[in-house]
């Protein structure tokens, strides 16, 4: 029996509390599959505090260190330390979130063409449902690996499977997912549609899997197609992507919407999680030095500006001119500031319930794997193009950075264009510019895996736990293992 029980917010989640019934009073109207819908985006929300990607994402690589007391979520300190058990909290956690998505994708789509409704937007809510199971499955696959796979509800036995390789996952569920959602979803969403993905979102997703895959003319071929047809372009100031005024802009590809304010609870919990303790938060996911030294400086001391944008760190303002950050307040001196909000904006009583959303594709990432598509194909003349417009946009928010010192002159030396035309130079300058533009976004950690092991070896060589081989995937959960006597034969 499935219980629906979905209250909405003024958004993209605007139903009303209908109550509870079974599976066959259900999946009778367009009313219903919205619901139904609105169950599967519920699931994405950082409100969950258990939804912790990030902890993978960020923590697990050279980017990112625990932070918080030394004693407090020890189990996230072991993933940073590559000491991970199957029965490490964290490891359920994710587990649990994102397969409870994927069940309630499969109940609606195994239920949706029995109900009469409007086919464009049947068609939608198809889209839809599919784009989310994809975004479900490219989590567990990245972080597990094989896992089992279910692409219709499950009978009891059914749940008992196993595992289809991660490569396969790829290539057979999530890329036909998001192809599928692409042929469905429009070409862009209303204004009371944000948070809902299009075709173009599909479709940027898709190019971003083929990376993964090494599939490099079909992730040009995507990439390409957003560039062209899409209509996102970057803002002009890279932090503008991070600030709640501005936080709905035409450089969001894709981003989960969080509110404040709301009941049930739709704030963004990373607000705490990633704050000092000093501003009532958790102190978590702090910047390590080594990702603070992988941004550009010119000869005169300037700074590529996404440092400041990122990270919190001594002798800088901390989201006020009239508060310093403290070093003292992470173990690292540092702390990452794209998910936080100052306390003008959500002050230390309701720290939880941030409003920032997050953002899973932006518009320069997908310029990033139209050059990295490109080089690899040997069209390093072309690569450099994309590459130097992510570059550019970074330089110039001196041209539109009121706060920043010597606003209106880009400083001598900073972020030059690149101009090299070998393959392997320009790989590494591309990896490095995924570093910096996509820093604590939670993804560094598979882009290191999947960039391979002499790579993930450099970056974790003062990590004495990290074995590739052992840690391309985490562990499957001790709870998955304990139900699902099929993982064992």
């Amino acid at each position: 029996m499935l219980i629906v029980g979905i209250a909405g917010c003024n958004k993209f989640l605007d139903e009303e509390l209908k109550g509870q019934r079974s599976d066959q009073q259900f999946y009778q109207s367009a009313e219903d599959a919205e619901l139904a819908l609105i169950g599967i985006y519920n699931v994405l929300t950082f409100a969950d505090a258990d939804n912790r990607l990030w902890v993978f994402g960020d923590v697990a690589s050279d980017d990112a260190a625990k932070g918080g007391l030394p004693g407090d979520q020890a189990d996230i300190g072991l993933i940073d330390d590559f000491n991970v058990t199957p029965d490490n909290g964290n490891l359920e956690t994710v587990w649990k979130i994102c397969y409870e998505g994927i069940s309630r994708a499969n109940k609606l789509l195994d239920n949706i063409d029995g109900i009469e409704m409007d086919q464009e937007k049947k068609d939608e809510i198809i889209g839809e449902s599919r784009f989310l199971r994809a975004y479900y499955y490219y989590w567990l696959a990245n972080i597990f690996g094989d896992i089992p796979v279910h692409l219709t509800t499950p009978t009891p036995q059914e749940m008992q499977t196993k595992v289809t390789p991660y490569e396969d996952i790829l290539k057979n569920v999530i890329i036909p997912d998001l192809q599928e959602a692409a042929t469905r979803l429009p070409e862009a969403q209303a204004p009371s549609g944000i948070g809902r993905p299009t075709s173009f979102a599909a479709l940027a997703f898709a190019a971003r899997v083929h990376l993964f895959l090494k599939n490099w003319e079909d992730a040009e071929a995507a990439a390409t197609q957003v560039v062209t047809e899409g209509g996102f372009q970057m803002m002009n100031i890279y932090s503008d992507n991070f600030k709640y005024a501005t936080k709905d802009n035409p450089e969001t590809v894709f981003a989960i919407v969080h509110l404040a304010g709301q009941d049930p609870w739709l704030g963004n919990r990373l607000n705490q999680w990633f704050a000092p303790r000093a501003e009532n938060g958790y102190g978590f996911n702090v910047p390590e030095q080594d990702f603070v030294d992988e941004f550009e400086v010119t000869q005169d001391g300037v700074v590529d500006p996404r440092l400041d944008y990122t990270v919190g760190r001594e002798g800088q303002t901390w989201f006020s001119d009239t508060v310093m950050f403290d070093p003292n307040w992470s173990p690292t001196g540092y702390m990452q500031k794209k998910y936080l909000q100052p306390l003008t904006e959500v002050p230390k009583e309701s720290k939880a319930d941030g409003e920032l959303n997050y953002i899973f594709i932006r518009y320069s990432e997908v310029l990033l794997i139209l050059a990295e598509a490109k080089n690899e194909q040997g069209k390093t003349g072309e690569a450099v193009n994309f590459l130097n417009m992510v570059r550019t946009r970074a330089r110039d928010s001196y041209l539109y950075d009121e706060t920043l010192p010597g606003y209106g002159t880009i400083p001598e030396g900073l972020l030059p264009p690149v101009e090299s035309t070998s393959q392997g130079t320009v790989r590494g300058l591309i990896r490095h510019e995924r570093r910096v533009e996509l820093g604590f976004e939670f993804h560094r950690y598979f882009d290191v895996i999947r960039y391979g092991e002499n790579y993930a070896n450099n970056a974790f060589k003062d990590k004495e736990g990290f074995n590739y081989e052992d840690y391309k995937h985490f562990p499957i959960p001790q709870s998955e293992l304990d139900t699902n006597f099929e993982l064992y034969n």
